[in-house]
C-alpha cells in the first residue's frame, strides 16, 4: 500500500506560457501518500512540478550524503534536517515542522485488536510483530519506545520482524507475515485499510515531529522553495490533517 509510493513521478500539464520548474523531493515513507495527494494542488497553485522519491529517513539521509540530487527532504523526524544543516547539506534557517505523526498498532484481522492493544501484544499465540527498523525510521524508534514503556521489549525480541521503513512494516502486517504491526496512524485511517487497530497513547513515545528542509542542491530551485512554502499553506495543512497528522495552526 504505502510502498506503492516509493517512486512517484507527478507531472501535470501547464498553461501555455507558464515557466515550470521541477523539484526532486525526498519524502519519508509514511508521508509519501500525502505528498502525492498534495502535488496536484501545488501544481495548480504554482505551475511547478514535483518528483517524489520515498524511503526511510535514515536511508534518504545516507543518499543525500552520497550526493543524491534531492532538492528538499520531508523527514520523519527533526534530527535529520538539523543534522543536514550542520553538515552543510541543508540550507540554514529552512527547517520547519510540517506535520506531527502518530503511531498505531494494527492487524489485518478485524478481530485481533480490542480496545486495549496491550492485550494483543501479550497474547500467548502471537507469533510475529512488525516494526520499522528503529535505527533508520523514526516510527520504528517510536515503536521501540512504546514496547520499552510497556516493559515488553525484551520479551518480544524473538517475535519482532523489522522492515527498512514504516511502509515495509505495514506490508509485513498486511500480508499476514506478522499478525500485528506498528504503523503510522495515517495508514490505518486510509479508507481501504480495514482490520483492527489501537492508537498508541502518545505518552508512550517521544512526539514524532516531522521537519522539512531545503537542501543545498535545491537552494536555487524555485520549485523546491515553492513546494516547501505550499506545505505551510492553509490548503495543504487542511489536507495533511485529514490524513491523521497534527499540523500547526
Amino acid at each position: 500500500m504505502m510502498t506503492r509510493a516509493l517512486a512517484i513521478v507527478l507531472l501535470f500539464t501547464l498553461a501555455p506560457g507558464v515557466r515550470a520548474d521541477t523539484a526532486l523531493i525526498a519524502v519519508a515513507t509514511n508521508f509519501a501518500p500525502v505528498a502525492a495527494a498534495l502535488a496536484p494542488g501545488f501544481t495548480a497553485a504554482t505551475g511547478h512540478q514535483v518528483t517524489i522519491t520515498a524511503g526511510s529517513t535514515g536511508k534518504l539521509y545516507a543518499q543525500i550524503t552520497e550526493a543524491a540530487p534531492f532538492d528538499a527532504l520531508l523527514s520523519a523526524d527533526q534530527t535529520t534536517p538539523a543534522r543536514l544543516v550542520t553538515e552543510g547539506l541543508g540550507v540554514a534557517g529552512s527547517p520547519f515542522t510540517y506535520a506531527t505523526g502518530a503511531l498505531a498498532l494494527w492487524s489485518a484481522d478485524p478481530d485481533r485488536i480490542g480496545p486495549d492493544g496491550t492485550a494483543a501484544l501479550s497474547d500467548d499465540h502471537l507469533r510475529f510483530v512488525a516494526i520499522a527498523n528503529p535505527d533508520l525510521a523514526p516510527y520504528g524508534l517510536a515503536a521501540k519506545e512504546t514496547l520499552q514503556a510497556l516493559d515488553v521489549w525484551d520479551a518480544l525480541q524473538p517475535k519482532l520482524v523489522m522492515g527498512q521503513n514504516i511502509g515495509a512494516a505495514f506490508a509485513l502486517t498486511d500480508s499476514g507475515a506478522a499478525e500485528l504491526g506498528f504503523v503510522a496512524l495515517s495508514a490505518v485511517i486510509a479508507p481501504d485499510t480495514g482490520g483492527s487497530s489501537w492508537i498508541v497513547p502518545q505518552d508512550l513515545y517521544a512526539p514524532i515531529h516531522q521537519d522539512a528542509v531545503l537542501l543545498t542542491h535545491g537552494a536555487d530551485n524555485p520549485a523546491a522553495r515553492a513546494f516547501l512554502d505550499y506545505l505551510q499553506s492553509p490548503e495543504a495543512r487542511a489536507l495533511i490533517a485529514t490524513h491523521g497528522y497534527t499540523v500547526a495552526p
